[in-house]
């Protein structure tokens, strides 16, 4: 009888250690890099000009993810409205068209964003940026999901 609870107990810790080890094991992680970006400028009305992105995501983690939310940022404009001058307004939130959402991505795969207005521009004599793009321009993926599998 004595044996029986012996092998009972041990095959118990064995069972439970096995669980520990299971548990404890590393969670595969998802991991989504930028590996193309541009950027143009667009006039959208007489006086007034922005900044667009486009470019390609890629999903270089072990598992899938969803929700990948990627936007873009202007480090070196402004914040304050004046002529002449790239600015940007880093007190409201972004809107839905200064983002895109990817909604899944798989493992290894590769997919292509675009969003608008990055930074503004005006000029009251109705001169354009002449294609300078300013200083400090970034493409960041904020946030995302992974899926369980």
């Amino acid at each position: 009888m004595v044996s029986k609870i012996r092998i009972a107990a041990t095959s118990l810790f064995i069972l439970i250690v096995c669980m520990l080890f299971v548990s404890c094991s590393e969670k595969k992680e998802g991991k989504v890099i930028i590996t193309d970006q541009e950027f143009s400028i667009r006039q959208d009305a007489e006086y007034n000009w922005v900044i667009d992105a486009k470019g390609k995501i890629k999903n270089v983690g072990e598992v899938d993810v969803k929700k990948v939310v990627v936007t873009g940022y202007c480090r070196s404009c402004g914040e304050i409205f004046t002529a002449g001058v790239w600015f940007v307004n880093r007190n409201i939130e972004k809107r839905s068209e200064q983002k895109d959402v990817i909604s899944y991505l798989t493992a290894g795969d590769e997919d292509d964003f675009r969003f608008e207005e990055i930074a503004f521009y005006f000029q009251q004599s109705g001169k354009s940026p002449d294609g300078d793009l300013p200083d400090g321009l970034e493409i960041v993926i904020e946030s995302f999901e992974t899926v369980d599998g």
